[in-house]
C-alpha cells in the first residue's frame, strides 16, 4: 500500500537545463496526494490544461521508518524499485511559479501519478536503468548514476525534516526528453529494458 508520495525535482541536469531551471544545492522536494495516483492503465487529461507533459522516474519504496539518517545508513531504508509517472500541468505551473506560488495545483491534480509494480532493489543490477517510449519512439532514457542527489542522498535529505514511514514512496528525478502528452498516445514504461507497464492516454 502506498502512503505519502514524495518527489525530486531538477535531479538531472540536462533536464534541469531543458526547462531553464538550475541545478540546486539542496535536492527540490515536492509532494503529490494520493489522490492523483492513477488506477489501472488510463491517463486521462485534465480539462484546465492544454499543456500536461510527461516526466518519467525511478521510485523507491520506504520500507522502514527513517528520521535524521545519514546518507551512509539509507540502504537499510528502502527495498523496492518501480518506474513512475509524474504528469505536470506546465501551463498552470508556469502561470503559479510567475506568482511565486506553490505547484500543488499542477503537480497533485487528480491522475497526474503512476506507479508500476515494485520489484526488489537485490534483483536489479546498479546503476539503474530505464525509460519511457511514447507510440514505439523512445522519448526519455535515464541511468540512475547521472542523478545530481543519488538514492542515498534523498533519503537521508527528507529525513532530516520528515519522519519518512513504511509504504511511503520517493520519485528519484526525471531525465531530459520530457513533453507533451497527447490523446491517444501509448506509452511503454521499461526498467533495464524490460517492460513495467503500458498506458494508453485519453
Amino acid at each position: 500500500m502506498i502512503n505519502n508520495i514524495y518527489c525530486i525535482g531538477r535531479n538531472y541536469v540536462e533536464h534541469a537545463q531543458e526547462l531553464g531551471n538550475q541545478v540546486e544545492e539542496d535536492p527540490v522536494v515536492f509532494s503529490k496526494p494520493n489522490s492523483a495516483l492513477i488506477v489501472g492503465n488510463t491517463i486521462t487529461l485534465p480539462t484546465f490544461s492544454q499543456d500536461v507533459h510527461y516526466e518519467t522516474k525511478l521510485v523507491i519504496r520506504i520500507s522502514a521508518p527513517a528520521f535524521q539518517i545519514e546518507p551512509d545508513q539509507a540502504d537499510a531504508y528502502y527495498d523496492s524499485v518501480a518506474i513512475g509517472l509524474d504528469l505536470t500541468a506546465r501551463d498552470l505551473q508556469a502561470d503559479l511559479k510567475s506568482k511565486k506560488l506553490p505547484w500543488l495545483l499542477a503537480k497533485g491534480f487528480n491522475g497526474s501519478c503512476y506507479v508500476s509494480d515494485f520489484v526488489a532493489k537485490q534483483t536489479v543490477p546498479q546503476p539503474i536503468h530505464f525509460g519511457l517510449a511514447i507510440n514505439g519512439k523512445t522519448v526519455q532514457q535515464g541511468v540512475s548514476s547521472e542523478m545530481v542527489f543519488s538514492i542515498k542522498q534523498i533519503i537521508a535529505f527528507i529525513s532530516r525534516y520528515i519522519a519518512l514511514q513504511p509504504g511511503d514512496i520517493i520519485f528519484t528525478g526525471t531525465p531530459k526528453g520530457v513533453g507533451k502528452l497527447e490523446s491517444g498516445d501509448t506509452l511503454r514504461l521499461t526498467l533495464e529494458g524490460e517492460m513495467m507497464a503500458e498506458l494508453q492516454v485519453e
